[in-house]
């Protein structure tokens, strides 16, 4: 009997410089796969998935930004998926952080390959050339990986501070015991110096825009003329999205799902823990796998488990006790981790 598997798609900003190589390291180059995705990007006048990462030096001025990192990430993230190995693991549902929604959809078949490419490299591209204002995270863990209630109300406190000086500063993402805002310049600055600091956080993302937020409002119009309605299908896969609403193969119109995804995900916030929480507790996953590149989702994935007792998992030690004698949580980033889901 197969086990069953969740799969996590990554976003923005995990293909960072100990990624580079990563099609090569892990897939060969990618094959057909990335030939079909350079055939693409070349018609469009851009470097080609396989120039940027076979790429001699990592360069954060051509790999971050989302002209150029959200096909990369894409075309490691769908590499990792058609790695898993299918004999042994049945794909019960996927769901995804921020830009890693798309991702699920390509993996759901909700759009096809070609059609899943165009989606992000045009929302890349649009936000690149559009996108206003920023991103900021800053952790609410305590040392037990569980949300610290003390640092949670000192967020209520400043989006209420926010708010009522009229500050363009939104909750962008939840992110397991992390938050994300997303604000205009001013509001980044506000939030660097009102909020706690520590050795990494607040923490700003370089090259990203208000993200989730009304701040991109105007982006949507931009995103519907580009993407056409007739690119999406009802799926093989459940996806489940930014709210936690599960999408489930033939049982939804198509325009409803892409009004969602160039709608409300665009410009609304989007709640990732939610998101992994309902997809453990519906589906019950043997495993769940977060596809690469980058390692970055494992801590809020985990996270997003122990605050919903997923498991009866009660903290960080329950969680790597767990890890260390049957993983539950697989990130095909790592390299001693990939195997347990692969063919390799």
């Amino acid at each position: 009997m197969k086990e069953k598997l969740l799969v996590v798609c990554p976003g923005r900003g995990t293909y960072n410089a100990s990624e580079l190589g990563y099609l090569q390291r892990h897939h060969g180059g990618g094959g057909e796969l990335v030939a079909r995705l350079d055939a693409y990007r070349a018609s469009q006048g851009q470097p080609t998935i396989s120039q940027l990462d076979g790429a001699e030096k990592y360069s954060p001025s051509l790999h971050m930004p989302g002209d150029n990192a959200s096909l990369l990430i894409y075309a490691c993230a769908l590499a990792d998926f058609a790695a898993i190995d299918r004999e042994r693991f049945e794909v019960v549902a996927v769901t995804g952080n921020s830009m890693g929604w798309y991702l699920a959809l390509a993996c759901a078949g909700v759009v096809d390959l070609d059609a899943g490419a165009r989606l992000v490299n045009n929302m890349g591209g649009l936000m690149h050339e559009n996108g206003q204002g920023g991103q900021l995270v800053w952790s609410m863990a305590d040392a037990d990986w569980r949300i610290d209630p003390a640092k949670a109300a000192i967020v209520a406190e400043v989006i209420a501070e926010a708010g009522a000086a009229a500050r363009k500063i939104y909750v962008s993402i939840r992110l397991g015991a992390m938050i994300v805002f997303a604000a205009d310049d001013a509001g980044l600055n506000w939030l660097m110096d009102r909020l706690p600091k520590d050795d990494r956080f607040p923490l700003k993302l370089n090259y990203h825009a208000a993200f989730h937020s009304p701040l991109l409002d105007h982006i949507v119009p931009m995103a519907r003329a580009a993407n056409p309605v007739a690119a999406f299908d009802q799926g093989a896969v459940p996806a489940i999205d930014g709210t936690g609403k599960i999408w489930s193969p033939k049982a939804f119109d198509p325009a409803a799902i892409y009004d969602y995804t160039l709608g409300a995900q665009i410009n609304r916030p989007y709640d990732f823990t939610r998101a992994v929480q309902v997809a453990a507790q519906e589906y019950c996953p043997d495993k769940i796998a977060i596809l690469g590149p980058g390692t970055t989702l494992g801590a809020p994935v985990a996270q997003a488990l122990i605050a919903c007792g997923w498991r009866d998992l009660k903290g960080k030690a329950d969680f790597q006790s767990r890890q260390s004698s049957d993983p539950l949580l697989v990130s095909m980033g790592m390299d001693d981790q990939r195997r347990l889901v692969t063919y390799e």
